[in-house]
């Protein structure tokens, strides 16, 4: 009797106790949520074809798919040395250069603008050199890019600096000792290591450029068809035309959902078998 009346005191224990965390969690778990399920909840594939035909909408569009695509490359090529750099080397310098890249993410999107336009204008730091040669990288296309890259790379950097970490030296020690030359280490080992978090770090670094906002209209401005991006075709269409606004929204977070299913798909699957 005793026995029993203990498992039930457990089990309602046990009970009380998911409730209370139930609780604790809803409150947030709403917020997340709800807001995203209004959203679909006034979008209409109607409404989609209808934007589809709107040439501004498929402008910023087309121009944030190209802009992203090409921040996402440069992020691979230029970031991939430096995330192996932090990753592999345990030196100060190291160190410092882990936290410099953690600036960017923690910056306020509109002081990177700020930050980019003291750079690069005609009379900034950089910028004064730039206009020697003729070059003004102001209120342009090249500025969506570099504003896109400020804000995004250091998600790749960081999250693939994560995957290159896994390169100790004894997976490679291991690999000479069972008869593995170089280029057959670097094909079973260091890049399928490597990979998924190279790809899910390219996924972060592509959405994260998709979604940039502040930096760009500082630094980019907005101009329709020249430096009007989705983000700043939504924040012009929540004055002008709420069905655009509510559609490039829709396919921003499809987007950004799409890669995160997919990063997720490749951090699974592609995983070595040591």
């Amino acid at each position: 009797m005793t026995s029993e009346t203990s498992s039930s005191s457990r089990y309602q224990s046990a009970v009380v106790a998911k409730w209370l965390y139930a609780f604790a969690c809803a409150p947030l778990l709403a917020l997340l949520f709800i807001p995203i399920f209004a959203l679909t909840g006034r979008f209409s594939f109607e409404m989609l074809r209808e934007q589809l035909g709107n040439k501004s909408t498929l402008d910023a569009l087309r121009l944030s798919l190209i802009t992203s695509s090409i921040t996402t490359t440069l992020a691979v090529f230029m970031g991939t040395p430096l995330a192996y750099f932090i990753a592999r080397r345990r030196t100060r310098l190291s160190r410092i250069l882990d936290v410099l890249i953690d600036l960017p993410i923690v910056f306020p999107p509109l002081i990177a603008g700020i930050a980019l336009l003291l750079t690069f204008s005609p009379t900034g730091f950089l910028g004064r050199y730039l206009a020697e040669w003729g070059i003004n990288l102001v209120f342009t296309r090249a500025a969506v890019v570099i504003a896109q890259l400020f804000v995004a790379a250091p998600f790749y950097i960081k999250t693939a600096s994560v995957g290159m970490s896994a390169l100790g030296s004894e997976l490679k020690d291991a690999a000479i000792v069972d008869g593995a030359d170089w280029l057959q280490y670097l094909r079973y080992i260091a890049i399928p290591t490597a990979l998924p978090a190279v790809f899910c770090g390219a996924a972060l670094c592509f959405s994260r450029a998709l979604g940039e906002f502040g930096a760009t209209i500082m630094f980019a401005g907005n101009m329709p068809g020249r430096t009007q991006t989705i983000t700043l075709a939504v924040y012009l269409g929540f004055e002008s035309d709420l069905d655009q606004a509510i559609t490039l929204s829709i396919i921003l977070l499809a987007t950004s959902l799409s890669l995160l299913v997919m990063a997720r798909v490749v951090m699974a699957r592609f995983r070595p078998e040591i």
